[in-house]
């Protein structure tokens, strides 16, 4: 278990308050929602699931490495490319970059002794938490099982704004869903994960083409 100062961390880093740019972007669930692929609990809860299996497993896995130091963590390197060549929807990639931006934005903050430009400008979310994860004194672990959490509860708290569901039932999905995030963030420390999802590639393309969609992503 972390120590109460760790548990802190994750706490919040796990917070949906957290100004990192989380609120205003779907995870492809705006546009799931106009293609009517997710329309009530059910579909949502597959929805979710796919989600951490795929995206959350992939962003949890590179958190992880960067991390424990496995990956670079250097602009043009290590896992910045490795990041790049697992996101092939390039809509997918400036998300993610827009994100990483928005938490070491924050981070700088919290700590400032960190070598946060050599991450560049623009870093991948993933890389972002990775060293996020490490200079707050979690465990690799601990990264990715907020890695995958986020991945999960953004697109559920999108779903539910564009839906109108009961926030009880949204969240009673989340919560049914917690032992899949724990054994997928297990499964992200062990290596690299390198699973792509077709359906949230062209999720991702086809939101940016539309007109003024209510999410960044």
């Amino acid at each position: 278990m972390p120590n109460l100062t760790g548990l802190v961390a994750l706490l919040s880093l796990s917070d949906s308050r957290l100004p990192t740019g989380g609120h205003v972007h779907s995870g492809g669930m705006e546009e799931a929602v106009t293609s009517a692929l997710v329309t009530d609990i059910s579909t949502l809860r597959a929805y979710l699931r796919r989600r951490i299996r795929t995206h959350g497993l992939v962003t949890a896995s590179v958190a992880a490495a960067v991390h424990d130091g496995a990956l670079s963590a250097e602009a043009g390197t290590g896992a910045d490319l490795e990041t790049d060549a697992r996101t092939p929807a390039p809509a997918a990639r400036a998300a993610s970059r827009a994100q990483g931006r928005g938490l070491v934005r924050l981070a700088r903050r919290i700590w400032p002794d960190v070598a946060w430009d050599a991450l560049g400008p623009t870093p991948h979310l993933a890389v972002a938490a990775g060293v996020v994860g490490g200079a707050s004194g979690l465990r690799p672990e601990h990264t990715a099982l907020c890695t995958v959490y986020t991945t999960m509860t953004g697109s559920a708290t999108a779903a539910q704004r564009l839906l109108a569901l009961d926030p009880g039932d949204v969240a009673a999905v989340t919560f049914a869903l917690s032992p899949l995030c724990e054994e997928t963030a297990v499964e992200a420390t062990t290596q690299l994960a390198d699973l792509s999802d077709p359906l949230l590639d062209v999720l991702a393309q086809r939101h940016i083409e539309r007109e003024r969609p209510l999410f960044a992503s």
